[in-house]
């Protein structure tokens, strides 16, 4: 138990959820070639959680005196794991989720892909290490992480499948996946920046140079409100554009329930936000809307499906 809390297994599970969601809620009934089998689908999916395991084990490595202050009763590292234990799986769960890559891009006979799922390790390594403390720097980087997970399904799944009568049909499958990476990157960035807020005690005790530690926690919370506006614009007008216009009706009141309703929400929240509880709240609410938002694919697949 000690060690599913130490690499955050419910967004691990969340990450696979997407993965999975998007091929076979969306994907596998396109009528497209697919490159991986199923179960070298798992192993993509599987390097992904292992990669991502290994930043959050790394980050609170690093963070120890941060979280001994801001939430010194979820702190596992140095109470419950000694560091050295921390450090080998680490190391475990890097080199397992960089081989299972490098396996998966020989057999898409791309073996230079390879270097995707070194990138991660690295970029989380940096980030634990030195990026985090530098204000929105860290922010973009895990936002800009978040969606190539959901790139990596184009990448290894559709990319080595494409030929010249099916290109038209494959550049419309990235299409929406760039549009699914973007929310994914654009929601992440508004989560990211609220956790520093919610951190911000910790971080400035530890002279870590997060944005609110520069500029203070009331205009952070200001440019999260802005942050939240610019993306329920662009929500709405996608709704609007490729779900109601479409007489996708069911998808289209989905997507206003589950994700712009939550979203205006935590924007009026983030407004008069101050407090600890008040960024912890809003974090949990824009995590709720990631997942929504996943899911949608899935709804939107079924409501075409069912105007056919």
């Amino acid at each position: 138990m000690k060690f599913l809390k130490l690499i955050r297994y419910q967004n691990l599970i969340l990450l696979a959820l997407m993965q999975f969601s998007f091929r076979y809620g969306f994907l596998i009934h396109q009528d497209v070639p697919l490159a991986l089998a199923d179960w070298q689908f798992s192993l993509l999916v599987l390097a992904t959680v292992l990669l991502a395991a290994a930043g959050y084990i790394i980050n609170d490595i690093f963070d120890q005196d941060t979280d001994e202050i801001n939430k010194p009763q979820k702190q596992i590292i140095g109470k419950s794991i000694s560091e050295n234990i921390a450090y080998n799986l680490y190391v475990s769960l890097n080199l397992t989720g960089v081989a299972i890559g490098f396996y998966l891009s020989n057999v898409i006979l791309r073996p230079s892909f390879a270097v995707i799922f070194i990138f991660i390790a690295a970029s989380l390594y940096f980030y634990a290490t030195q990026l985090k403390k530098i204000a929105l720097v860290g922010n973009l980087l895990i936002a800009c992480l978040t969606a190539v997970s959901v790139l990596l399904i184009g990448v290894f799944d559709l990319y080595p499948a494409i030929y010249d009568a099916n290109r038209e049909q494959m550049g419309l499958m990235f299409k929406i996946l760039i549009d699914y990476a973007f929310f994914a990157f654009f929601i992440n960035l508004i989560r990211e920046l609220v956790k520093d807020a919610e951190d911000y005690k910790g971080d400035f005790t530890v002279g870590a140079k997060t944005l609110p530690v520069l500029i203070g926690t009331k205009i952070t919370a200001k440019i999260v409100f802005v942050l939240h506006l610019i993306a329920l614009l662009l929500l709405i007008n996608y709704t609007n554009t490729n779900l109601f216009e479409n007489n996708l009706l069911i998808a289209t009141l989905y997507a206003l329930v589950t994700v712009v309703a939550p979203l205006i929400l935590t924007m009026i929240k983030s407004w008069k936000a101050a407090t600890t509880e008040d960024f912890q709240t809003i974090s949990k609410v824009l995590k709720v809307v990631i997942f929504f938002g996943i899911m949608s694919i899935v709804v939107i697949t079924y409501s075409i499906k069912w105007n056919a």
